[in-house]
C-alpha cells in the first residue's frame, strides 16, 4: 500500500469515528464544542503519531507473551506527555477535557492502530498512518463538535451566528445529542457513499 493511500485512509474509507465506529468515548463525551472536539482529535493524534513510532521501531524486540502490555506503556506515556503539556500551555482546553485525557491511554483506536499496523510496519509508515487516522479522527470529532454546538447554542468555535432571539435545541449538548448528531452525520455519509457508487 503506498504512503498517500495509507495517509488517506485515516481520512476516509477507514475513518475511526464515521466508518469504523472506534474511539466513541471521546467523541460521544467531549464534542458538546467544536473547540473541545478539536482539541481532543489533536491530542489523541500526538498520541498516534508518538506511539506508532516508538512501537513501529521496538517490533522486533518486543515479545509477544508482553506485546499489548508494552504497547500500553508506551501509549500511557505519550499521554502523561499530552497531559502535561495541556496543563501548562492550554489550561482551558485541559479543564474541558477533564477527565478524557488520562482516558486516551485505553482509546481502541490508538491500541488497534499498534497492534494491526504499527507493529507490524516501518516507522516512516507507521507515522503516516498515525498522521492519517489522527486527522480523520480530529475532523470527525471537530465536525460533530460544529453540529452539536451549532444547533445546540447557536454558535460555531465560540462564535454567536444567530443572535438572542435564536431558540437553542439543549438536547444537542446533551448526551443524547451525541448519538443523534452521530447517527444522522453516519446515515448521510453512507447515503453519500451509496449514491456515489451507483452512479459509477
Amino acid at each position: 500500500m503506498s504512503l498517500l493511500k495509507t495517509f488517506k485512509n485515516g481520512i476516509g474509507k477507514e475513518n475511526p469515528v464515521f466508518v469504523q465506529l472506534l474511539g466513541m468515548c471521546p467523541a460521544l463525551a467531549v464534542t458538546t464544542t467544536a473547540i473541545d472536539g478539536m482539541g481532543m482529535g489533536l491530542a489523541t493524534t500526538a498520541v498516534l503519531l508518538g506511539s506508532n513510532l516508538v512501537i513501529s521501531l521496538m517490533r522486533n524486540f518486543i515479545p509477544d507473551k508482553i506485546r499489548i502490555p508494552s504497547f500500553i506503556v508506551v501509549i500511557a506515556t505519550f499521554v502523561t506527555l499530552i497531559d502535561m503539556l495541556m496543563n501548562a500551555y492550554a489550561i482551558n482546553l485541559y479543564k474541558s477535557l477533564g477527565l478524557f485525557i488520562p482516558l486516551i491511554v485505553v482509546n481502541c483506536l490508538i491500541l488497534g492502530r499498534a497492534e494491526s499496523f504499527a507493529s507490524k510496519n516501518k516507522p516512516f509508515k507507521s507515522i503516516i498512518d498515525g498522521l492519517g487516522m489522527g486527522i480523520g479522527f480530529t475532523l470527525a470529532l471537530t465536525i460533530l463538535g460544529i453540529v452539536r454546538e451549532l444547533f445546540g447554542a447557536g454558535s460555531v468555535f465560540g462564535l454567536d451566528l444567530f443572535g438572542k432571539s435564536f431558540e437553542p435545541a439543549l438536547i444537542m449538548i446533551l448526551p443524547p445529542g451525541a448519538f443523534i448528531a452521530l447517527g444522522i452525520l453516519v446515515a448521510l455519509l453512507n447515503w453519500f457513499k451509496n449514491k456515489k457508487a451507483t452512479r459509477a
